[in-house]
């Protein structure tokens, strides 16, 4: 991008696939950017210049090379959607949870995280939270921060078991759990009223908890590649009600 172009005024700017390495220092001069997209570069570090534009409300950095982000990221209290996805972060800061003006999507897959940051429990009007293809293990005990959250998608990890406190979660209509180590659900899990899909598959699950009788509005519970699963008699009730089990 040249470095003359005047950028006072714009917006909306998407830089996807240019082979960056690096961001343009061009940038800063970008006062009333709202929306940045530099998806698909070779962008190995981040200048801190980049959290100057306290105006972004969109910012997309997935599939660059990235290792870590500065704790100033903080500064960037309009975001409602952050995609850092298919970079290589092994860990994050606290300070992303501090982003209250998070709202709508939060992208964290494909990277090597090999732990769920407690910090992140503070974005409570977070709506999507996706943290597939990582390495995780567990989940932090108290998820109740996440109290606005419509969709959590996590599958392809190494998690054993869900925390009790995922019952709390009662705005969620999607919960994608593919392809980790659980072998039991917690109770609570019967208390997520609202929810429309539950994806099980490729796990090690033996029995599923009664509790899970109690979502009527269930649409779909995928429990393929569960061999050792003896599945309880209210699946037929699902099925009755119209609710696709897939086995």
């Amino acid at each position: 991008m040249p470095e003359d172009v005047p950028l006072d005024d714009v917006v909306r700017l998407d830089l996807d696939r240019n082979a960056f390495t690096e961001v343009p220092e061009a940038l800063t001069t970008a006062p009333r950017l709202e929306q940045l997209s530099l998806y698909a570069n070779k962008i190995a570090t981040l200048p801190e210049s980049l959290w100057t534009l306290t105006g972004l409300r969109v910012l997309n950095l997935a599939a660059n090379r990235l290792t870590e982000i500065s704790p100033s990221i903080a500064a960037l209290g309009e975001l409602h959607t952050l995609d850092l996805g298919h970079n290589r972060l092994t860990d994050l800061p606290d300070e992303l949870g501090e982003l209250a003006g998070l709202t709508e999507y939060l992208y964290l897959s494909d990277n090597q995280l090999t732990e769920f940051p407690e910090s992140l429990c503070g974005l409570g009007r977070l709506r999507y939270l996706g943290c597939t293809d990582n390495q995780l293990t567990a989940l932090p005990e108290d998820l109740t921060g996440f109290g606005a959250l419509r969709e959590l998608r996590l599958y392809r990890n190494e998690i054993a078991e869900l925390p009790e406190s995922i019952g709390t979660l009662t705005s969620l209509r999607e919960l994608h759990l593919r392809g980790n180590r659980l072998t039991t659900l917690p109770d609570s899990i019967g208390e997520l009223t609202d929810l429309r899909q539950l994806d099980l598959r490729e796990n090690a699950l033996t029995t599923l908890p009664s509790s899970l009788a109690n979502l009527s509005t269930l649409d779909k519970l995928d429990l393929r590649w569960n061999k050792y699963l003896r599945e309880p008699s209210w699946l037929a009730d699902f099925e009755a009600a119209g609710c696709m089990v897939l086995r």
